[in-house]
């Protein structure tokens, strides 16, 4: 039976302050929710990830050392000076977290009095929080009964591990590379390039998941910590041919080592030139999982690139009909392709306490914490 509700609706919401004290404050706020209208629906929160993206806006890459407990139950932590510049456009603004949800839909304009009862994704932002209104047309529909665990993810992974594989074939690539890639999203990764029989190279940090990936299905996996990495990756890359590459650590030279891999296995496949390789090699910047500034040794000739890549404006670019088509995907494989495993489970009291606040940011493989809100 759906819940019913009355409006407006005391709802209680996790949010991020930077005040001009050069604090940022983590706490708890009751907001109003009115009446939805048109397409609008409003959703009981089931389930919420963190996501690295999530704990960016929600820490604000203030360190999660720094984080202490506040008389109101909230946490606080100071701004180091020199970073405080960079808060300029957050102070005085008190802002939701949390990018992507899961819930059942209980109420709704009269455009989407039809989904009333339903179990759907969300994707909009402020999802640490006990209900939240949001336009249809931001939902991913979910089957009804599917838990807080299975849907919670359901956009933001998926959408971006189908979006990495789209891009590289509409920029004219066949095979990839992809680092931290024994996170959720690259797991999902590894299960849609063996079903697409896409070549993928995988770059991890430990031999554990090196393990964990090769359980998958993955054929290769490269551990950076190892002596031999540099020759097992241009291996790796030769056999594939991958000549484009997907980088969540977006710092140190990891870039640089996989673009020089790329230029080593096309040595020789071309007349020789003084301006190295004419094979185009491409690497996307897609997360920052290392803060340090990124290193390019430039030891791989020129024809190369290096950029941005975000999930929400590659979405605008290819258009609604190709955004729908990978969506029917995930809704399809939520269970199998597209299921996240989490380590740690919070609801929004919980999660403003510093040992989980510091354990959240740790980002270590199989720590990922899951709010749910209405507990």
């Amino acid at each position: 039976m759906t819940e019913k509700v009355e409006f407006p609706l005391a709802n209680c919401e996790l949010r991020s302050f930077v005040g001009e004290d050069a604090r940022l404050y983590l706490s708890l706020e009751v907001v109003e929710i009115g009446s939805p209208v048109g397409d609008e629906l409003v959703v009981r929160v089931e389930g919420a990830p963190m996501n690295p993206s999530d704990l960016g806006s929600m820490l604000g890459g203030v360190s999660a050392d720094a984080f202490r407990l506040t008389d109101n139950g909230g946490l606080v932590a100071d701004i180091p000076e020199a970073d405080f510049g960079r808060f300029s456009e957050r102070v005085g603004q008190s802002i939701g977290v949390g990018l992507e949800g899961m819930g059942t839909v209980v109420a709704a304009g009269e455009l989407a009095q039809h989904l009333v009862g339903n179990v759907v994704a969300m994707v909009g932002g402020g999802m640490y929080t006990q209900y939240r209104k949001i336009n249809a047309g931001d939902c991913l529909a979910l089957p009804n009964g599917t838990s807080p665990e299975d849907g919670a993810g359901a956009f933001v992974n998926p959408m971006t591990s189908l979006s990495l594989v789209e891009t590289m074939r509409r920029d004219g690539h066949t095979a990839l590379v992809h680092t931290a890639a024994a996170s959720n999203l690259g797991q999902m990764l590894v299960k849609i390039c063996k079903s697409d029989g896409v070549g993928l190279v995988n770059v991890v940090r430990s031999e554990a998941q090196v393990t964990l990936l090769k359980g998958l299905g993955a054929k290769y996996v490269c551990n950076s910590s190892s002596p031999t990495f540099d020759d097992e990756l241009v291996a790796a890359i030769g056999e594939t041919g991958a000549t484009i590459a997907f980088d969540a650590v977006g710092g140190g030279d990891l870039a640089s080592r996989i673009l020089a891999a790329m230029e080593r296995a096309n040595t020789g496949k071309t007349p020789y030139s003084r301006y190295g390789s004419n094979v185009y090699k491409q690497v996307y910047f897609y997360g920052g999982l290392d803060t340090s500034p990124i290193v390019l040794r430039k030891n791989y000739g020129m024809a190369w690139g290096a950029g941005g890549w975000l999930l929400f404006p590659f979405l605008e670019k290819i258009g609604n009909e190709a955004t729908a088509a990978l969506k029917a995907r995930v809704e399809r494989e939520i269970y199998t392709t597209f299921a996240s495993e989490f380590g740690h489970s919070a609801t929004i009291r919980e999660i403003l306490c510093p040992e989980k606040i510091r354990v959240a940011a740790a980002r270590s493989t199989g720590s990922k914490f899951l709010i749910k809100p209405n507990l």
